[in-house]
């Protein structure tokens, strides 16, 4: 290990590959290792360059490691790109660092300072979170964890009571959504829709009414844009994407609810989830999805025009 004089590093948010070459660029280890397990060994690690590139995170670890005595040098993450041989992973990205790093001519980025980085993210100070709204929730806890500038703390706290509010009137929206489709004969045969759910039997109810001015299923459809767009001369009939035409607010939705239903297609059974199988079997997943939507849109109609509501166990409308 002595003989390392150039660490590069492929920076990720939980885990680290290393790769350490000798002042001949030949290589002398490889190493994955978590934040813990990084910086317990460039504390201990004799003085070395360290290269990284200037990417989320890269200017925390810099001042880290110049703590331990190490000289640190960022590459702007276009300039590496050309060093990374055959296939891409996590060690051939570590290994194109050093590469670059060990360029006479190659230029590098000034690692930023604390006060420099107030409109950065989290993980350029080293705290990463997991994704999702729950994560959210404990951000004040895992804030007074770590040691950060006072006025980004500050400004942290001010986006997450944002956050908070914003979450309050969504809840409370919600709220009054279920409250209305409770008394709605109509919301709540559309309910019944796989798929389908509070916020998209609002706004259908709202927008179709009982249905009757439209002449079958299918108008209704067209009147959305789920419809195939045509292009036909000649005489030789010749069908495009869906038109997106009409109501592209319902489009945004039924579309959503598809892809929902087909997320959660292995736990489906009847005729439609019959189909949606039939149709991912030999077509895109975008393109099902739009078909799929185009029939609960179909459904949809049916169910307001005859009064009835969904059975898994008949045959969909014909798309």
């Amino acid at each position: 290990m002595q003989s390392v004089t150039l660490v590069g590093i492929d920076l990720g948010k939980h885990s680290f590959h290393l790769h350490g070459q000798d002042g001949h660029g030949k290589a002398v280890f490889r190493k994955k290792m978590n934040r813990k397990q990084l910086f317990e060994f460039f504390a201990t690690f004799h003085t070395c360059l360290v290269a990284m590139e200037a990417c989320a995170g890269a200017h925390y670890m810099a001042r880290k490691l110049s703590a331990f005595g190490h000289r640190v040098k960022l590459i702007s993450p276009q300039f590496v790109r050309p060093f990374v041989k055959s296939n891409k992973n996590d060690f051939v990205d570590a290994e194109a660092i050093c590469e670059a790093a060990s360029r006479p001519a190659m230029r590098f980025v000034t690692p930023k300072s604390e006060s420099q980085q107030i409109h950065g993210l989290l993980l350029e100070f080293g705290i990463s979170i997991p994704v999702g709204k729950a994560a959210i929730t404990k951000l004040p806890a895992v804030l007074a964890e770590h040691p950060l500038p006072p006025h980004f703390v500050r400004t942290i706290e001010r986006l997450h009571r944002h956050f908070k509010y914003l979450g309050d009137e969504i809840a409370e929206t919600e709220r009054e959504i279920d409250q209305q489709l409770a008394d709605d004969d109509l919301g709540q045969r559309l309910l019944s829709i796989p798929g389908v759910g509070p916020i998209t039997a609002s706004v259908l109810t709202s927008e179709m009414g009982d249905g009757k001015q439209y002449g079958c299923s299918r108008d209704f459809s067209a009147s959305i844009g789920l419809v195939p767009s045509q292009y036909s001369t000649g005489g030789k009939a010749n069908l495009l994407g869906i038109s997106k035409r009409g109501n592209k607010n319902i489009r945004r939705l039924l579309v959503p609810c598809a892809r929902s239903y087909m997320k959660n297609l292995d736990r489906q059974t009847g005729c439609l989830a019959d189909w949606v199988r039939t149709m991912l079997a030999r077509r895109h997943s975008n393109v099902v999805a739009c078909a799929l939507a185009n029939k609960l849109g179909r459904i949809a109609w049916t169910l307001a025009t005859r009064n009835t509501v969904f059975d898994a166990r008949a045959m969909p409308v014909s798309a």
